[in-house]
């Protein structure tokens, strides 16, 4: 089974991309829905006696959290080492269905992917590019974003130049739906007629 791994920058549009990918039958792991699932679940008493205050009602309250983490690397830190294995665990864990399950290609939907170096445990990187102009204006369309939210976002991630430059595959979500639906059957097929990425 070929792991492809799929990232892209704020507003992107790969959570649409995945989407796409699903549609042709491959299984997606989708980690920021396991993050808010843990939030919700079984990291929250966790996260709240490392930084009391932060959940309500037995979930984590990002805005809560936020407060405590953003702006200060130790803090975020600590965090990062409570959630990461959590994620990695439930990564192994869709990994392992989709193989028993008989699945040629499945995709780790991962926005920090070659941040964190997840990049290592794929096949192939698949990176959603749009034009600098399309991304801000689809990320400034989303409820409570605001011009330096954004771009307090974009300085903690990677330029989307640089990871075009690491992606072995581009969809460009410019161009409407269809065009990046196209895109991913068009890499889809290329996959299944090359092997694997020799191991590193």
């Amino acid at each position: 089974m070929r792991v492809l791994g799929l990232t892209g920058s704020l507003g992107m549009g790969k959570s649409t991309t995945a989407d796409f990918f699903a549609e042709e039958g491959v299984p997606v792991h989708d980690a920021d829905a396991v993050v808010h699932r843990l939030y919700a679940g079984e990291a929250a008493s966790v996260i709240e006696a490392a930084f009391p205050g932060t959940t309500v009602d037995g979930r984590v309250d990002r805005a809560r959290l936020a407060e405590h983490v953003v702006g200060k690397p130790e803090a975020l830190a600590r965090l990062e080492a409570i959630i990461h294995p959590l994620v990695r665990r439930e990564e192994e864990h869709f990994l392992s269905d989709a193989r028993a399950s008989g699945a040629s290609i499945a995709v780790l939907d991962i926005p920090l992917l070659f941040e964190t170096g997840a990049d290592s445990r794929c096949d192939a990187v698949v990176v959603v590019s749009a034009p600098a102009e399309i991304q801000r204006q689809r990320a400034l369309g989303r409820r409570g974003m605001t011009v330096e939210k954004l771009d307090a976002l974009l300085a903690k991630q990677m330029s989307d130049e640089e990871k075009r430059r690491r992606a072995d595959f581009i969809v460009d979500s410019s161009q409407g739906f269809d065009f990046a639906r196209a895109q991913v059957r068009a890499i889809l097929r290329t996959l299944k007629a090359k092997p694997n990425r020799p191991a590193s």
